[in-house]
């Protein structure tokens, strides 16, 4: 399933970004955005890079003007952590990886003054993009934001959206990756500031995975970035399975 799931994360990151081949990993990045979570290298199951691999996929990211990172799972290529932290990369985090398949999501109430919705219109993608933008502290959507997002969901990626049901006001949203294999990553669930402790982040990962499950999907998974996202995504359904290793090499 590891395996799986590193190979699916390349398939997705190669579907939403532009890609380079460097020794043994595979560049992706974002020609829109630099938010480091948009540009990082996957490498190859069981990679041994060398200092000169290393030196590539770093000039390869500063050429970009983005910084040099990473995420994988650790275990599937043990010797690139020591290898990047040689060459001067920081562990920025090992988030847990957890999975759900069909029969095991738990629906989670919603607050009762809260929708959900997959968007469909400009406004309510555009709605979309804010929101989550707003949640993870980005800069506002550009100009063609609602135009990337239209085909992102032309391509099979599926979001929800989450509003004040009187108002429309956007609460917060997510989305799933392209689905491929029967596979699908849960990603980008934020949440306004005003908006959170209500029980929104959980219910809007249950209406994504049912989403995901009515088109086919098999298997679901995503990354936990601390204790309490896991307890949230443990009664949506969801069972740790491993780590995922979040490493760069900061400006110098």
């Amino acid at each position: 399933m590891d395996s799986q799931i590193q190979a699916y994360l390349r398939f997705a990151a190669s579907c939403q970004r532009s890609t380079e081949r460097i020794g043994p990993f595979l560049g992706t990045f974002s020609p829109h955005n630099d938010n480091p979570f948009l540009n990082y290298a996957i490498p190859d199951d069981v990679a041994t890079p060398s200092s000169a691999d290393v030196a590539a996929l770093i000039t390869a990211y500063e050429r970009r003007s983005r910084i040099p990172r990473l995420e994988y799972i650790a275990h599937l290529a043990p010797a690139v952590e020591g290898a990047l932290l040689t060459a001067g990369f920081v562990v920025e985090g090992r988030l847990e990886l957890m999975t759900c398949i069909p029969g095991s999501e738990q629906i989670l109430p919603l607050p009762p003054d809260i929708e959900l919705v997959v968007p469909v219109t400009d406004a309510e993608l555009l709605a979309t993009v804010a929101v989550q933008n707003e949640a993870y502290g980005a800069p506002p959507p550009d100009s063609d934001a609602v135009a990337r997002l239209r085909a992102s969901l032309a391509a099979g990626q599926i979001a929800v959206l989450a509003r004040v049901t009187a108002t429309g006001e956007p609460v917060g949203a997510g989305v799933c990756s392209v689905p491929d294999s029967g596979m699908t990553e849960i990603a980008g669930i934020g949440v306004r500031v005003p908006f959170r402790r209500r029980g929104v982040a959980g219910a809007l990962t249950t209406r994504l995975v049912r989403e995901a499950f009515d088109v086919g999907v098999s298997v679901a998974f995503l990354m936990a970035a601390h204790e309490a996202e896991g307890r949230i995504y443990i009664r949506a359904g969801f069972s740790p399975m491993g780590e995922i290793l979040h490493i760069s090499r900061p400006h110098t």
